[in-house]
């Protein structure tokens, strides 16, 4: 096994793109970790990318947010700005795991690990967000719901990597939630779940709905 700490996504993508063998991501590893320890998996292949630049932080442009691949789930909750803006997708960040998880797991691995049960996927196809995927043939954006495609699998291509999940600036009159059913109280992984995401006209009436 090998094990590498690129300080760029040219580098990291042309690592994971030249692999003969399988290779892995790391960035929180709240999933990958326990899976080799397990004996799931074993990788050829690890590529460490919290060292490369912007990957590990919250970018608030014109537009919206850019949430890097690095970023853990409990830097998002410490965020005022996404708090008030998109408090339903925070809110699935932070039942990610305990609190000692939150601070490693990233809502790009989550929706990378492909589980039925991810809490934040549900938030974030409803508040309509986007995966910067990075690759061998540069850059595309796709919708988050584009990108698992069965339980434990991903439309991700060989040497691709998630960057950031891009958010758009919330409409006026709306507002995003999250809720999820569980058998115990805490702790445990969702047995169904909902994100929903709705913008209210000038009279109150509902304009427009994601639900997922």
């Amino acid at each position: 096994m090998r094990y590498i700490r690129p300080l760029s996504m040219e580098d990291a993508v042309g690592q994971l793109a030249g692999s003969p063998g399988t290779a892995a991501i790391l960035a929180g590893g709240s999933d990958l970790l326990v899976r080799m320890k397990g004996g799931f998996i074993e990788p050829d292949l690890i590529v460490d990318i919290k060292a490369i630049d912007g990957l590990g932080e919250i970018r608030e442009t014109a537009e919206g947010f850019s949430i890097g691949a690095a970023v853990s789930c409990a830097l998002m909750g410490e965020s005022a700005a996404l708090n008030r803006e998109w408090p339903g997708v925070v809110e699935a960040a932070k039942l990610i795991g305990s609190k000692q998880v939150q601070g490693r797991c990233t809502i790009v691995g989550n929706l990378c690990n492909a589980s039925p049960a991810a809490d934040s996927v549900p938030a974030l196809v409803a508040a309509g967000a986007r995966a910067l995927i990075v690759g061998p043939g540069g850059r595309r954006t796709v919708a988050v719901e584009a990108v698992p495609t069965g339980p434990g699998k991903t439309s991700l291509a060989k040497g691709e990597i998630i960057e950031a999940i891009l958010l758009d600036r919330r409409a006026p009159r709306s507002g995003d939630a999250y809720l999820r059913f569980i058998p115990r109280t805490e702790m445990d992984i969702a047995v169904v779940s909902a994100g929903v995401n709705l913008t209210l006209d000038e009279q109150g009436v509902v304009k427009s709905a994601r639900v997922a």
